[in-house]
């Protein structure tokens, strides 16, 4: 079977059943709470994310990816979610006619899972690739009551300048300028950088991938309080990890 051909094929056809979700908090400094869990595939054993995308070719991913977002929204709701929802999604599949915002939309409303609580998130590089078809996108889904997020800011080489072409509702630092911040003065005036035009912007600004309590104690400093990493919560498979936040004081 050619990929074309398989692009036209319903979700349920390329395996609804051997996959699920692992969930990981983002949490908020300052209120002391999980803000938010972003959903991340898994195999039904818990497999990571890679193996599970292995399964599939480039002509199956629009389909596989719409049921990425059913399923995470059924398995959100089935375990008792009760923050926001992050979920992963390709542009070029979500704008896909048979399986882009409708799917989102339905599973929301088959599962009774508030759309105001859903963040759909794409990554730096993904916009990249055709701005004017991402913002297309974005809107798309706020029309509906999402909000939008990039992943991995920074990663790409776009940077402060990709938030001139459209402004989402979330940046998402790239763990990359993350890692040993305390120490890397480049980084911490990138990052300064950053997170001024989002508080200019009106943009929430996340600090992904924190790890260390320096990391932790660098950012606080700097007025972030929306965090997601390892020090705070791995990733639990279908549960709401417990999270702990450091006191600094």
């Amino acid at each position: 079977m050619s990929d074309a051909s398989r692009s036209d094929a319903a979700p349920e056809a390329i395996g609804a059943l051997d996959f699920s979700f692992a969930f990981q908090p983002i949490v908020d400094s300052r209120a002391r709470t999980a803000y938010s869990h972003e959903a991340l595939v898994r195999g039904l054993n818990n497999e990571p994310a890679y193996q599970v995308l292995n399964r599939y070719s480039a002509g199956q991913l629009p389909a596989f990816d719409a049921l990425c977002r059913a399923k995470a929204i059924e398995v959100a709701a089935r375990i008792g979610v009760h923050t926001h929802l992050n979920l992963n999604c390709l542009p070029s599949a979500a704008l896909n006619v048979a399986f882009g915002l409708n799917t989102t939309i339905e599973a929301a409303h088959r599962h009774s899972f508030p759309l105001d609580r859903i963040i759909i998130e794409a990554t730096e590089v993904e916009a990249i690739g055709d701005p004017a078809r991402f913002a297309t996108l974005l809107n798309d889904y706020r029309r509906a009551g999402m909000r939008f997020a990039i992943d991995d800011f920074g990663a790409g080489y776009a940077g402060l300048s990709l938030l001139s072409e459209f402004q989402p509702d979330i940046v998402k630092l790239d763990m990359g300028l993350v890692r040993g911040i305390q120490t890397n003065g480049p980084r911490q005036a990138i990052v300064r950088a950053i997170a001024q035009v989002c508080v200019d912007l009106g943009i929430d600004f996340v600090a992904e991938g924190v790890e260390t309590a320096d990391e932790f104690v660098w950012f606080t400093d700097l007025g972030v309080h929306l965090y997601q990493g390892y020090l705070f919560a791995k990733p639990m498979f279908e549960a709401m990890p417990p999270f702990h936040i450091p006191d600094l004081n």
